[in-house]
């Protein structure tokens, strides 16, 4: 999994994955353009759910880094969202949607001419074990947008295969960054053994857990690879 004369676009940049998704990319060779919103810190402050910014972002990109080849679409999450329904107002809703669907969409759609014009490259978006069934920290906003990141990824796959660009989810399980550490820790201790109790594995993950899976996705190693989600959430989920 080597990233060699590539550029890789990370969104959420900033956030614990994002941050050690760009540093694995660095690692392993790539150009990275970490991507997260104003006053982060990142090396390229983007609002994701503006299209005339992510247009003009791939552009500096591809002026400053070549490429870009390979995008990591990781802008996203509850947000700081009311989990229950009865708190979700009209603003939770749409902050939701709006970072995880249209940001997402926004940035592929950005990017796509510039993979194609390298002959090919790789999409990963970030979809979540709550698309996938009842999450006890997480709400139904969270869990539709996640979900909608699905449908995309598959759609995208097609209609972008002919070009050589590979379009896959990741679909991680609970992951204790800084941002939901507090969240499950604040949860009553039967909620959070139930949590464990479910996972097969019987712990929860390390960050190079979610790190790996996204890097082999986005590199040659998945060459014939497109249109899937890939769970990694130590068994709590078994599809069928």
């Amino acid at each position: 999994m080597t990233f060699h004369g590539r550029t890789a676009v990370v969104t959420g940049g900033a956030g614990g994955i994002g941050r050690a998704v760009a540093a694995g990319l660095a690692a392993r060779g790539a150009a990275v353009a970490a991507v997260d919103l104003p006053g982060s810190g990142a090396g390229y402050e983007v609002d994701v759910t503006s299209p005339t910014e992510v247009a003009r972002l791939m552009e500096r990109v591809n002026i400053e880094l070549g490429g870009p080849h390979v995008l990591v679409a990781l802008a996203g999450g509850s947000l700081g969202t009311p989990r229950d329904l009865v708190e979700i107002g009209p603003a939770d809703l749409d902050l939701v949607l709006d970072v995880n669907v249209k940001g997402t969409f926004y940035c592929c759609q950005a990017v796509a001419p510039f993979l194609a014009a390298a002959g090919g490259g790789a999409i990963v978006t970030c979809s979540s074990i709550g698309a996938r069934q009842p999450s006890p920290v997480t709400g139904a906003p969270y869990a539709a947008a996640k979900a909608a990141i699905g449908g995309l990824t598959r759609r995208l796959a097609r209609e972008l295969g002919p070009a050589g660009i590979r379009v896959n989810a990741v679909a991680p399980g609970l992951f204790l960054t800084d941002r939901l550490a507090a969240r499950f820790e604040a949860m009553p201790e039967a909620e959070r053994r139930e949590v464990l109790d479910a996972i097969p594995l019987g712990r929860m993950p390390e960050l190079r857990e979610i790190v790996d899976p996204i890097l082999f996705l986005a590199s040659d190693a998945a060459s014939f690879i497109t249109g899937i989600t890939l769970d990694v959430n130590g068994g709590r989920y078994l599809p069928a």
